[in-house]
């Protein structure tokens, strides 16, 4: 299990049990991120239709801006758990990369705990709520004479949103790896 933790980019020194689940979810939000990664041809699709549509036939169409906005929110959101993954998101970098690996591992754990998971379970809540309140009362966009279904689109929220929660519990435990070690877990 070291060989292959190593080969992985681990500590070395890492229990078994820490790079199997570390590695298990950061492989799984990278197969979702790839699976998102798709929604960008259905985006760029509608668009070039519309765009064919409407300057070489002169004929618009209802549903393209509606698809256009609805792909683009749910691939945003739904690649926002890769980006924690690839630490993509924002912070405060002019303190932050002055610090030892101990010193960032125990502020990230200590924020991941205070912070990111008590926000991600209420924003979890809360979207899901709006998700289903949107599909029973049947909620439908006002954009355009199309009026597509919004439940889809709300639907999005909180299954980014447990992604990012899934991806987060990989990023506390490489902090807490940190914290403890003063050596990064990958």
């Amino acid at each position: 299990m070291a060989e292959l933790a190593e080969e992985r980019g681990f500590d070395p020194e890492a229990p078994g049990w820490l790079v199997a689940v570390v590695d298990g979810i950061d492989r799984f939000t990278t197969a979702t991120a790839n699976i998102v990664s798709w929604i960008v041809v259905i985006m760029v699709g509608a668009l070039v239709y519309e765009v064919t549509m409407r300057y070489l036939f002169n004929a618009p169409t209802i549903w393209a801006y509606d698809i256009t906005y609805m792909t683009y929110g749910a691939h945003f959101m739904l690649g926002s758990a890769y980006a924690l993954l690839r630490g993509a998101h924002i912070r405060t970098d002019i303190f932050y990369q002055n610090w030892s690996d101990r010193t960032k591992g125990m502020v990230d754990a200590l924020l991941y705990l205070l912070f990111f998971f008590p926000g991600m379970f209420f924003y979890l809540t809360m979207g899901w709520n709006e998700f289903v309140h949107s599909y029973t009362i049947g909620e439908r966009s006002d954009v355009s004479p199309w009026r597509p279904y919004l439940w889809p689109l709300k639907g999005v929220i909180p299954l980014a949103i447990l992604l990012m929660m899934v991806q987060g519990v990989s990023e506390f435990l490489k902090s807490v790896w940190a914290a403890f070690t003063g050596r990064p877990l990958k």
